[in-house]
């Protein structure tokens, strides 16, 4: 069984569903991040960075004690090669699928998380030069990046080949894209097919279902502030106090 650290974000969707592609059992164990569970002590022993998705392999393939992996392009990467499909075995082919799961990583993630936060959270800045400057760096980024896309699957069925991880750890972030981009079926009509095409599949539809409903629990004002403050607070002080929690 493999226990599955998990909140209903683009990066939990990842996990969720390749898990559902391969026919995995898992075991859901929530991770309220607008409430701080990602500083709790017994999360922090398996995600070290204190943020989710982690998860912890019971039955790893060596026979030998639990493996626990925080990241989601290394849980991507291991789930694969343990259920043996979805990441060719062949050099070639790892490296055509690894180079877009790293793509993902550094690039489509950490700037649409950012353009999300200037555009649709940034509004309570009060300093209205710096908002804007925010918003068009990183909203011109996913733009850019949009572009990357758009032409690589204009040749393209999938992003590496054959459906892939690749495939499964982009999507998650590439389905918002309307958060910050205008007429993305106009303008990325390459990528508008791709997006479709997965996530029409069964599996990928069952992945991003995953407790959903905990995203549409109404918050107290007081829960809010709360939740903002630690989504956006967050500095090295505060990780030290939870390392000191949690014993290191």
């Amino acid at each position: 069984m493999i226990d599955v650290h998990y909140w209903p974000t683009p990066n939990g969707w990842k996990v969720t569903i390749l898990l559902e592609e391969l026919g995995m059992d898992y075991n859901i164990i929530p991770v309220d991040i607008g409430m701080g569970a990602q500083f709790e002590p017994d999360f922090l022993k398996i995600s070290p960075n204190n943020r989710m998705p982690a998860i912890v392999d019971h039955d790893p393939a060596d026979g030998g004690e639990p493996i626990s992996i925080f990241e989601s392009g290394a849980i991507m990467e291991y789930l694969a090669d343990k259920g043996g499909q979805f990441l060719p075995k062949d050099p070639r082919g790892r490296a055509n699928v690894m180079q877009w799961v790293h793509w993902q990583m550094a690039n489509l993630g950490p700037m649409m998380g950012n353009a999300n936060h200037f555009k649709n959270y940034g509004p309570t800045i009060t300093d209205i030069e710096k908002l804007e400057y925010g918003i068009n760096r990183f909203v011109g980024e996913v733009n850019r990046l949009s572009g990357v896309m758009d032409k690589h699957l204009a040749g393209n069925e999938y992003f590496a080949g054959d459906y892939s991880i690749a495939d499964m750890i982009i999507v998650p972030w590439a389905m918002l894209l309307r958060r910050t981009q205008e007429n993305t079926e106009e303008n990325f009509p390459h990528l508008t097919r791709w997006v479709k095409q997965v996530l029409d599949r069964p599996a990928v539809k069952k992945g991003y279902k995953v407790h959903n409903e905990w995203r549409e629990r109404k918050r107290t004002p007081e829960e809010e502030e709360k939740s903002r403050k630690i989504l956006f607070g967050q500095t090295a002080n505060t990780v030290n106090k939870a390392a000191q929690g949690a014993g290191e």
